[in-house]
């Protein structure tokens, strides 16, 4: 059978892109005395550390293009969807994406993780087992996130109806957050799952550099309190009860990024006023002992408004390098955008606007990694395999549907790949100077 017409573009942009790398390399070895072999890090499979504002692999600095794709767990307990978790580690791994962010959490739903507080599904389990081996084939790293902020997968919401099962007076969903006893099964939930032992490769979670950080949980907010002391208060807990079982890994929050009440003269970066009253501080927050990078998430079209505008851009662009810039300024760690995206279903929507969001946050990280600045990656939002069309809900990139986004993702995947050997160089030159990769 011949190759479908999108494969082609798909393979001859890869192609073009390789050249590309190697032209640039090799005009960089005629100008500099290279020591040792480039890049060689990349290849090695130890844990990924942090160093200042720097994610650090083999003591080299390491930037991060990445994606989100949140059920890889549910799809490998049934061995007719578990196919679909090496089809979308495959093709990551085809346009150079190297990280993935996705759930280590079900709670009390369908094939559910936890079925009820320290009560496990062992076949869901041994389909994150699945998920943890097959990411490591394909060379991709995890962010497990541990609970969400949502009803979706269970959420703050369903531990707040395990604690109303079991007789405790909760009036509030943000209860999971102060109650002790709501503490106590979170806790509980993140001690299993960091000492599970993978049945598939036989190492603990916690020990295994598959899994690039933890997740403390995904896009917390407590509106209850818009002080943000509840919440912030649960994260200096939670932070330092994940690093007394796992001090190897890194740690983040999960959260969006919204500026509070610490830091007024933030707020103007916030895309609306309403982000400021739902309990989350962004600098505030991500000064917790523990905690290792920041996380931030870029939603215009749900924030600011539906419509497509070019003001969305610019936002974008602002709320980038403010993140960066208080990265670098304030927090002295990393940084990275753990969801960005748009959705065809928005009205107006083309893919113009959706190449020129993407390029915007990749511009941001490259601008900042050129400089050696606090900008780790970003993960996109979100990678689906083909076939799974019925789970879009207007987000999925679908790699072989979509030449144009492919070829922006896998340019960036080379970009980064390149400055993550270039570092491993023992040049005359200094990264923060100008050289052949500037122009790229």
């Amino acid at each position: 059978m011949g190759i479908p017409y999108m494969f082609k573009s798909l393979s001859l942009i890869l192609i073009l892109n390789h050249l590309t790398c190697l032209a640039i390399i090799s005009e960089l070895e005629e100008d500099h005395e290279i020591v040792g072999d480039a890049g060689n890090h990349v290849d090695s499979w130890s844990m990924v550390q942090k160093k200042g504002n720097q994610f650090m692999l083999d003591g080299q600095p390491f930037y991060v293009n990445g994606f989100n794709t949140y059920w890889l767990m549910i799809f490998a307990v049934d061995e007719s969807t578990r196919p679909k978790v090496s089809a979308v580690f495959q093709e990551a791994s085809s346009v150079g994406l190297s990280v993935c962010r996705t759930w280590a959490f079900n709670d009390g739903q369908w094939r559910a993780l936890q079925k009820s507080p320290n009560v496990y599904d062992e076949q869901v389990f041994k389909g994150l087992d699945f998920v943890v081996s097959e990411a490591k084939k394909y060379k991709v790293r995890l962010i497990l996130s541990l609970v969400n902020n949502w009803e979706a997968y269970g959420g703050k919401s369903q531990y707040v109806k395990w604690g109303k099962a079991a007789g405790l007076n909760l009036t509030s969903d943000d209860d999971f957050y102060s109650h002790p006893t709501l503490r106590s099964y979170y806790k509980s939930h993140v001690k299993t799952v960091l000492n599970r032992v993978n049945t598939i490769t036989n190492i603990t979670y916690k020990d295994d550099p598959t899994i690039f950080a933890w997740e403390l949980i995904n896009e917390p907010r407590c509106e209850s309190d818009p002080s943000g002391d509840k919440l912030q208060a649960w994260i200096e807990e939670m932070s330092v009860y994940v690093k007394s079982i796992d001090p190897k890994h890194l740690l983040q929050i999960g959260s969006e990024g919204f500026y509070g009440e610490s830091t007024p003269n933030k707020v103007q970066f916030n895309p609306n006023t309403y982000a400021q009253q739902v309990g989350t501080d962004f600098i505030r927050n991500h000064q917790v002992l523990g905690v290792d990078f920041a996380s931030v998430h870029i939603y215009p079209d749900s924030w600011i408004s539906q419509a497509i505008s070019d003001a969305h851009i610019e936002f974008v662009r602002s709320w980038t390098q403010a993140h960066i810039d208080d990265a670098e300024n304030y927090l002295g760690m990393p940084v990275m955008f753990t969801e960005f995206g748009v959705s065809r279903k928005d009205p107006g929507y083309n893919l113009t606007y959706h190449d020129a969001l993407l390029s915007s946050v990749y511009q941001s990280v490259l601008n900042s990694t050129k400089r050696g600045g606090g900008g780790g990656g970003s993960l996109v939002w979100q990678l689906f395999p083909q076939g799974t069309d019925y789970m879009d809900d207007g987000y999925a990139v679908v790699l072989s549907k979509n030449p144009s986004l492919s070829h922006i993702i896998s340019l960036q995947s080379t970009r980064l790949n390149m400055l993550n050997s270039l570092c491993s160089w023992k040049c005359r030159w200094s990264c923060k100077k100008k050289h052949a990769f500037s122009d790229y």
